[in-house]
């Protein structure tokens, strides 16, 4: 699981390389941060699509594993996850939209660390690697709310100033 962190990191890290080379819509962090978790989700969201044939990443069959057992129709609930990660990505990019997007994936999130839970606590293991241990699991989602959080706050800038003057005049 590490290596989505690293993903999440990478992406942010260039996107903040091209908003310094000029590129403006990366010129701040917190938009950077939108669309490296975009990145991240995309990574993460295609393994819930991938047929369990498929050893050489995380596929349905390891996510269907981590649900607990409380949840019915397993199969169903990670193809559901999969396309709320993906539609969440496609409104992190999307100024409009970011906000509501990112305050939806810190629900998403919320509601996913039981499976998180459940698959530290039962041993799941989890693309052919051994269980991720609870104690890097519940950062990790802390972390990704976090930065769906930053990401939710609106970016001041001029328009923003312009549309309030205009909402309260």
């Amino acid at each position: 699981m590490f290596d989505i962190v690293i993903v999440l990191a990478g992406a942010l890290l260039g996107f903040r390389l091209l908003g310094a080379l000029g590129v403006s819509r990366f010129a701040t962090w917190r938009v950077s941060a939108a669309h490296a978790m975009a990145v991240m989700l995309v990574m993460t969201a295609s393994a819930h699509f991938v047929p369990a044939s498929v050893e050489v990443m995380p596929n349905h069959a390891d996510l269907v594993g981590m649900v607990p057992p409380f949840v019915p129709y397993p199969g169903i609930m990670v193809y559901t996850t999969g396309v709320l990660e993906l539609l969440g990505a496609a409104g992190l990019v999307l100024a409009a939209t970011r906000r509501a997007a990112a305050l939806c994936l810190v629900l998403l999130f919320a509601l996913l660390l039981p499976a998180n839970v459940y698959a530290a606590v039962a041993d799941v293991p989890f693309g052919g690697d051994e269980a991720t241990p609870l104690w890097v699991r519940i950062p990790e989602q802390l972390l990704y709310i976090a930065v769906a959080l930053w990401a939710a706050r609106p970016v001041p800038d001029g328009s923003t100033r312009v549309m309030r003057r205009e909402l309260a005049g």
